[in-house]
């Protein structure tokens, strides 16, 4: 792989990782047109490590006030209101996670990637998933949120694993449709990316050798930087969006990007 294609990879991933257009589905697409479909899976995760990081960077505030609240409990000393909530996340993402582990663990073994034509399709119902939250958004927050919508969260997160059906989005969309408050639902979306993520990469470390193979140090690097600098702009930009209630939008450009997918390839 070329310096010039990994870099393109990491804008693109920077770029659909947070947008929801599924980062997964860009990456397939772009690795079967440049002759890449080989490049093993470990190279994409490795992008969604670099965008976790911005993950990270933006939602720092909490990440870093549930871990204060975590070390609280575990010296018995967690008892204000933010504890209890911070507290709170914590089961409801682990439940999450473990919905997700499950159904991801299922379907990993169906490299649907390799399919560019089924990707399109994908991408067809990413946009009628982020249709539907047109009149949608509750005022539910953690309190009110309840096991049942954490695991519904995990589950729509555990669909994500197929490319061109957009976690973000989908994770987004099941939040909003079960009536949760659109900041809780973008927050909790991307909170319980974390995890995820983090298996992914766990699973797939097997193939660091094959990727070394393939993908330069260089090209690999150009794509990281390339990738969170880029999935910086675009988390914001989505946050904005997701608060806005105009998810909708990008049914515009996801309908006729699956389309084309489908007749071109």
């Amino acid at each position: 792989m070329s310096m010039f294609e990994a870099l393109l990879l990491g804008v693109v991933q920077g770029l659909t990782e947070f947008l929801p257009v599924s980062s997964s589905g860009h990456l397939a697409v772009l690795k079967h047109l440049f002759g890449q479909s080989d490049v093993p899976v470990l190279f994409d995760v490795l992008l969604h490590v670099s965008t976790l990081a911005v993950v990270v960077l933006v939602f720092r505030s909490r990440i870093g006030a549930i871990i204060v609240s975590l070390g609280r409990w575990v010296t018995r000393r967690a008892d204000d209101e933010s504890d209890a909530e911070n507290l709170r996340i914590v089961v409801l993402a682990l439940l999450a996670t473990v919905v997700t582990a499950v159904l991801g663990l299922g379907i990993s073994g169906f490299e649907a990637g390799r399919y560019p034509k089924l990707v399109g399709v994908f991408f067809l119902v990413t946009a009628a998933i982020l249709v539907s939250t047109r009149f949608t958004g509750g005022n539910r927050g953690y309190g009110e949120m309840g096991a049942g919508r954490a695991l519904l969260a995990g589950f729509a997160q555990g669909l994500g694993v197929f490319p061109g059906v957009s976690r973000a989005g989908i994770t987004i969309s099941a939040g909003l449709l079960s009536g949760v408050a659109r900041r809780e639902a973008a927050e909790f979306s991307f909170l319980i990316s974390i995890p995820a993520i983090l298996g992914a990469l766990i699973l797939t470390l097997r193939d660091a050798g094959e990727l070394a193979a393939t993908v330069p140090p260089a090209s690999l690097i150009a794509g990281l930087v390339s990738s969170f600098l880029v999935g910086l702009l675009s988390l914001r930009l989505l946050l904005r969006l997701v608060r806005g209630g105009r998810l909708y939008l990008f049914a515009l450009y996801l309908v006729p990007l699956g389309i084309l997918t489908i007749l071109l390839t």
